[in-house]
């Protein structure tokens, strides 16, 4: 018999990359700890390329309305650790399922709400409050709000135990050559964006610098950041050659990446153009210059949260500056200053390398509320 904790994670897919970016690279290290998990997801498309091999210990299910069949799985491996990510609605004959076990067992499982990341400093006062179920099947029950964050108060950050050693073996001129870019010592960004205005004022930036100083190549991923530079590109007339014949600025579009290779992306690059959740933390890991282009939100609440994001990082003027007119505020775009930008994330990685990572800190909540259980 299989004694391991059984996990059940739910994830509606919003931004297709984000949200099931973060469930799977949760999922993959839970089992790499010796978890069994369940992915219950409404659109398992993207993970055809960012995890085409799937992950030992993982099991993908679709989450339809109803579950159907899929909830016979409960009988065979009763849920022990419930997560709703990112505020999801867990769906209620789920629920009612693990209400019924408990009944027969008295047992029932730990259920975390796992929420946004955000530097904001009230996600310390609200990190792994309890908020009681009031209705429904489970009524009496508790969840609790998990929140991962920059901070020791907080959850932390996802974080691999290979990760470093990962980083430590990789060979940057090889990886490119396997994709097909032989590399002559451009400076090498890599630009993963939804469609920020100021993207035309970047490919001037790119080009001035690869004209006076040393050749830039742009390396743009697929989907939406593919098609706001062939769009912003369509008019540019492109400066002659520099002085060593060489183009300033070169651009190659490329594949979908794996979660893995998009890794190598980041740490392949001198500065990294990030978008969302689970990217700015891979950008983070990398320790090179990095610009975020933090989700939009209608009621502009995403610029106090970018403000708490650069208060964190502690981001020097220019890099602040920066991220403001990348994220939709008015001003000039300053020139990048990658000595200063790319010392700034190596002393946040430092700092935030010494704090216990969001599975470390999962797997020992979950300990203390199952041993605290009835």
């Amino acid at each position: 018999m299989d004694h391991r904790p059984q996990w059940d994670i739910f994830c509606k897919v919003i931004d297709n990359h984000g949200d099931i970016g973060v469930c799977w690279r949760l999922c993959a290290e839970l089992a790499a700890r010796g978890q069994r998990v369940r992915l219950w997801v409404d659109d398992a498309s993207a993970l055809h390329w960012m995890a085409p091999e799937g992950c030992d210990g993982v099991t993908v299910l679709p989450w339809l309305e109803p579950l159907g069949m899929n909830i016979l799985r409960l009988e065979a491996a009763p849920c022990e650790v419930l997560v709703e990510a990112f505020g999801c609605e867990i769906a209620p004959e789920f629920i009612a399922a693990c209400t019924d076990r408990e009944r027969a067992t008295g047992l029932k499982p730990v259920w975390i709400n796992l929420e946004y990341l955000s530097a904001e400093p009230w996600v310390e006062r609200c990190h792994a409050l309890p908020s009681p179920v009031q209705y429904g099947p489970a009524a009496g029950w508790t969840k609790w709000f998990f929140y991962p964050g920059f901070s020791a108060a907080t959850g932390g950050l996802l974080r691999e135990s290979a990760l470093a050693a990962r980083r430590a073996a990789f060979d940057r001129k090889a990886w490119l050559a396997g994709r097909g870019m032989a590399w002559n010592g451009e400076v090498l960004v890599s630009l993963f964006c939804y469609e920020p205005p100021a993207l035309a004022l970047l490919l001037d930036h790119l080009v001035q610098a690869g004209t006076t100083a040393t050749p830039v190549h742009l390396l743009v991923t697929a989907g939406r950041a593919t098609a706001a530079v062939q769009a912003a590109v369509q008019d540019k007339k492109w400066p002659q050659p520099n002085k060593d014949g060489r183009e300033p600025l070169s651009i190659s579009y490329l594949p979908w990446l794996r979660q893995d290779d998009f890794d190598h992306l980041l740490w392949a690059c001198d500065l990294n153009f990030v978008r969302g959740e689970d990217s700015v933390v891979r950008a983070l890991w990398a320790g090179r210059a990095f610009v975020w282009q933090i989700y939009p939100q209608a009621d502009q609440a995403h610029q106090a949260k970018l403000q708490a994001f650069l208060d964190m990082l502690q981001a020097p003027p220019s890099l602040r500056r920066f991220h403001e007119v990348w994220n939709g505020l008015q001003g000039q775009l300053p020139a990048p200053e990658l000595p200063l930008w790319t010392g700034c994330a190596r002393a946040a990685r430092q700092r935030l390398q010494q704090q216990p990572d969001l599975v470390t800190q999962l797997l020992a909540f979950v300990m203390q509320k199952r041993g605290a259980r009835p």
